[in-house]
């Protein structure tokens, strides 16, 4: 027996952010046609992350598909004590290149532009991070960021208080 009435919306675990909107045309015979890009980043803040980007006639329609896509990129961060990186870790990605640092508790999360929405939406608290490259472009500088935290490692067999240094 099929149930009718209405749908009950289940609360998303995750964040968003959304981090670039742009506006991409396209040149065809009659003139220019317009659509929209959106990157959003979504995190629920206790080590899953991931970013989307996607295309769509309106803006909504572009936040909501590339909100779809994180959904579908989304990892899982190791985080030392909960509250930070194990290491310090280095990434790049197109022209964007990422420093990450691990910090002490109650340092707070030092970075700028997209790598802190990357980092604060994983759930790092305590960090240090720097865009080295000189490209403004937060897609890439985000993507960059992924990469770095993907390549985080927890040492086994050594007690979580040495695994810092």
């Amino acid at each position: 027996m099929a149930m009718y009435g209405p749908k009950i919306q289940k609360k998303d675990e995750f964040n968003e952010k959304v981090l670039d909107l742009r506006r991409v045309t396209r040149v065809m015979a009659g003139g220019k046609r317009f659509r929209f890009r959106a990157t959003v980043v979504i995190g629920d803040e206790k080590g899953r992350v991931g970013v989307g980007v996607a295309k769509g006639l309106d803006v909504a329609t572009a936040v909501n598909k590339a909100k779809i896509d994180a959904k579908k990129n989304i990892f899982s961060v190791n985080l030392y004590d909960g509250r930070t990186i194990p290491h310090e870790v280095r990434a790049k990605y197109s022209a964007a290149r990422v420093l990450l640092r691990p910090a002490g508790a109650g340092h707070g999360l030092r970075a700028g532009g997209a790598p802190r929405f990357v980092l604060a939406l994983a759930g790092i608290k305590d960090a240090t991070a720097k865009c080295l490259g000189r490209t403004p472009n937060k897609l890439t500088n985000a993507m960059a960021t992924i990469e770095a935290l993907k390549k985080l490692k927890v040492a086994r067999g050594v007690p979580k208080k040495e695994a810092a240094k």
